[in-house]
C-alpha cells in the first residue's frame, strides 16, 4: 500500500548514503563466486532508490506487495524510467524473492549479461535522486 507521509529530505539523505556504501561493498565482492549475493545487493541499491524518490514525493509503501507497488508507481509518463527498465526491476524483484526465500542460485552468466543495465538503471535511479535532492 502507497501511503502519503511528509517528505524527509534527511531520511533520503541518510539512505542515499547507505545505497552508495552498498554500491561500494558489491564492487569489492567476488561476483564469480557469489553472483546471487551481487544480484540480490543491485536489486536492493534500486529498491532503496526509488524508495527515496517515494519518499521526496511525500509518499512511502507499506505492508504486503511493498515493494511490487513501489515499482508500480513509477508507471507513468513523468518517471525517467522505460518500461524495459521497469521490468527488470520487477524481474530481479522476484529473483530476489527466490534467492531469499527458496535458496535460488543466479548464475554468474546471467550476472554479466546484466550487469551493464543494473548499472544503468542504477545511475539514471541516482540521477533522479539528485534532481530531486536539489
Amino acid at each position: 500500500m502507497i501511503i502519503k507521509t511528509t517528505p524527509d529530505r534527511e531520511k533520503a539523505e541518510s539512505i542515499l548514503k547507505m545505497v552508495n556504501t552498498t554500491l561500494e561493498m558489491v564492487a569489492s565482492l567476488d561476483s564469480k563466486k557469489f553472483p546471487s549475493h551481487v544480484t540480490k545487493e543491485y536489486y536492493d541499491i534500486m529498491r532503496e532508490l526509488l524508495s527515496i524518490i517515494l519518499l521526496l514525493d511525500g509518499y512511502k509503501t507499506v505492508g504486503e506487495g511493498a515493494h511490487k507497488e513501489l515499482i508500480e508507481y513509477f508507471v507513468n509518463p513523468v518517471s525517467n524510467l522505460s518500461e524495459e527498465d521497469l521490468t527488470l526491476i520487477d524481474n530481479l524483484r522476484i529473483i530476489r524473492n527466490r534467492i531469499s526465500y527458496d535458496g535460488f542460485f543466479v548464475t554468474q552468466d546471467y550476472l554479466e549479461r546484466n550487469k551493464g543495465t543494473f548499472l544503468s538503471i542504477i545511475n539514471k535511479l541516482k540521477k533522479m535522486v539528485g534532481s530531486k535532492l536539489r
